[in-house]
């Protein structure tokens, strides 16, 4: 988020109380298996600390300072924090199965979208999440893209507006596919958005709330 802390629970706060449709968050497992929210595999660009999640145990997550004194979160203390809908994007097969579990036992799957770039794990949570709703996203993508979200049983795909074309959005219509853009912070970006008449756009900036519906 531009104005907050990524991924922080100071962000996810702030976006609600901005009246986001939708909160997207990012999540890696630690060492021993917590569902960590950060964007990126490595905790250098967004805390103060250095080296792989997947290296690190929870404990030692807690440790670092995520900005503005902030700590990394877990999944949970996001759906206890905020009451939006969210998009929880996973990085792999094992994200999948352990963000599963919680959403199975915390009754989840009418309240967060499932997104992943790999069509693995998007099908692997399917599995194990009957009725989850599931979003495809792409950075490099063609017209296949529309085949890949319907192999796996997505509705909707999320993809960068910079490579998105109508012949793409004609292809994900004729499919039932809603499509998201991202990432949508300029007003050429918004106007981009608006001709090819996508379903939502993902922003970093809650205020660009005032000329569209997004997510963050």
């Amino acid at each position: 988020m531009g104005v907050e802390p990524e991924n922080t629970l100071r962000s996810f706060v702030a976006a609600q109380a901005a009246g986001l449709d939708i909160i997207e968050l990012d999540l890696h497992l630690s060492k021993d298996g917590a569902l960590v929210v950060m964007h990126d595999a490595d905790v250098g660009r967004t805390t103060d600390g250095r080296g792989p999640i997947a290296e690190k145990t929870l404990a030692e997550l807690r440790e670092l300072d995520a900005g503005k004194g902030e700590r990394i979160p877990v999944f949970e203390e996001v759906v206890d924090a905020v009451k939006a809908p969210l998009q929880a994007e996973i990085k792999d097969v094992a994200a999948a199965r352990a963000l599963a579990e919680v959403m199975i036992a915390r009754d989840l799957t009418g309240r967060v979208e499932v997104l992943s770039f790999h069509d693995e794990a998007i099908a692997e949570i399917a599995r194990l999440v009957p009725g989850v709703r599931t979003a495809l996203v792409a950075s490099r993508y063609g017209t296949d893209v529309v085949q890949r979200a319907t192999a796996v049983g997505a509705t909707t795909l999320v993809l960068s507006i910079r490579r998105l074309t109508l012949e793409i959005v004609e292809h994900a219509r004729k499919a039932d596919l809603r499509i998201i853009g991202w990432v949508v912070n300029t007003q050429d970006d918004l106007r981009l958005v608006r001709a090819l008449q996508l379903d939502g756009a993902t922003t970093d900036y809650p205020e660009i709330k005032r000329t569209g519906r997004f997510t963050a």
